[in-house]
């Protein structure tokens, strides 16, 4: 019952920060909520084990949650991107608009990253960790991580400058 209760603890301090990572990953509420409580789900099964080998909960939360969306990735074969509302850009409201759109514009740029650079990107960059960090939670080597993380870069640079080139 103890187990259980400290479980429960871990799942709701724990999930919209989850959320968070996964919506950052595939750009849909919906899935995200979908992926975080897969990987919860995963996690109550295997938490005895967790909590006796002494793993962070957190970094297995997030390494399962990351394995979920690249096995879904890898599933599905259609690109359909769906969203629960459209942006409001009233004249009235310039820095929210100027706000939204850069968000917007940084979530658009995510998306032309596969599935893995873009897990590099948001745990090197967005939960700031370590090329080792990464790379144990990827299970790939930390040249692996070195040469993605540049290569991904690259790529939000170059979506990034063609999306402030004014249009023609």
């Amino acid at each position: 019952m103890r187990k259980e209760a400290e479980f429960t603890a871990f799942a709701q301090a724990a999930a919209p920060r989850l959320r968070q990572i996964a919506y950052l990953m595939c750009r849909d509420w919906h899935l995200a909520q979908d992926l975080t409580q897969t990987a919860l789900t995963k996690m109550y099964l295997a938490w005895p084990r967790i909590t006796r080998r002494d793993h962070d909960p957190f970094a297995y939360a997030r390494k399962t949650l990351l394995n979920s969306l690249l096995d879904h990735k890898r599933l599905r074969s259609t690109t359909e991107v769906t969203t629960d509302h459209i942006p409001d850009h009233t004249p009235d409201a310039p820095h929210h608009a100027t706000t939204t759109d850069t968000r917007l514009t940084l979530i658009d740029a995510l998306a032309q990253l596969t599935p893995r650079d873009r897990a590099i990107v948001l745990l090197r960059y967005w939960e700031d960790h370590t090329i080792e960090t990464t790379a144990d939670i990827l299970g790939v080597t930390n040249s692996v991580i070195k040469t993605q993380s540049m290569r991904a870069l690259a790529t939000l640079r170059a979506h990034l400058h063609h999306t402030d080139q004014p249009a023609h």
